[in-house]
């Protein structure tokens, strides 16, 4: 699956109008030619937890589109039909994009990756630059999905590989190395994976990585699908 991922970040009061915009944007977009599914990322309610890890506020909300092939991506990356919204974007609000290949991993000793349908997430990104970023890349492949699939209650696994395509005219690049996705049903599961000792085992991982000097963001999400 390809994806461009739309996030968008201001002051908690400029998320209203955020969403307003998101509203009327995902209402332009649901013609794109090739759109699968559209997913939209909102910050979860207080109370996720994460004992390793507080990244304080996150973006606004995230637009996730995806498409089964990359000249799909292409096309829309290319259209005015999805330009247009990013130039009327609410005062205050800035916006990054970034367009990935996404790969799925089963997750809870499935033999294969199930469909994604729980609604929260924790998504997780690695920003450039990397000492050796096909060497992280690897290390993290190699390490851990298959630990993360091991976090009691989790549904999904999902890994972003960034394809460095051109935004549409002045939008900024997110400059992400990857990004990582799992997701669980609620907050509650979320917090008792959290909890676990393999949790402990994911930050011996993230110690042993290759050298990395990019930010490193964690924010737990509530996901809703928009279109698909």
């Amino acid at each position: 699956m390809f994806v461009f991922e739309l996030a968008c970040f201001g002051p908690a009061a400029a998320a209203p109008a955020a969403r307003q915009w998101h509203d009327g944007a995902a209402a332009a977009w649901r013609g794109l030619p090739g759109l699968v599914s559209h997913d939209l990322y909102v910050p979860a309610a207080p109370g996720a937890k994460d004992p390793l890890v507080d990244d304080g506020a996150g973006p606004l909300l995230i637009a996730m589109l995806a498409f089964a092939h990359a000249d799909a991506l292409a096309r829309t990356l290319a259209s005015a039909a999805f330009a247009a919204p990013l130039a009327r974007l609410p005062a205050g609000v800035r916006a990054a994009g970034e367009a990935m290949q996404c790969r799925h991993y089963p997750a809870a000793g499935a033999a294969a990756p199930a469909p994604l349908r729980a609604g929260f997430s924790y998504v997780v990104r690695y920003h450039r630059p990397a000492q050796d970023e096909a060497a992280f890349i690897a290390n993290y492949i190699a390490t851990h999905p298959s630990t993360l699939a091991r976090l009691p209650g989790i549904r999904n696994i999902m890994c972003y590989f960034p394809l460095d395509r051109p935004n549409p005219a002045g939008l900024t690049h997110a400059c992400y190395m990857l990004g990582n996705e799992i997701a669980f049903d609620d907050v509650a599961a979320f917090n008792r994976a959290m909890a676990s000792p393999v949790r402990q085992e994911l930050r011996a991982h993230f110690h042993a990585f290759p050298p990395f000097s990019g930010a490193n963001t964690h924010y737990p999400m509530l996901r809703t699908r928009v279109v698909g």
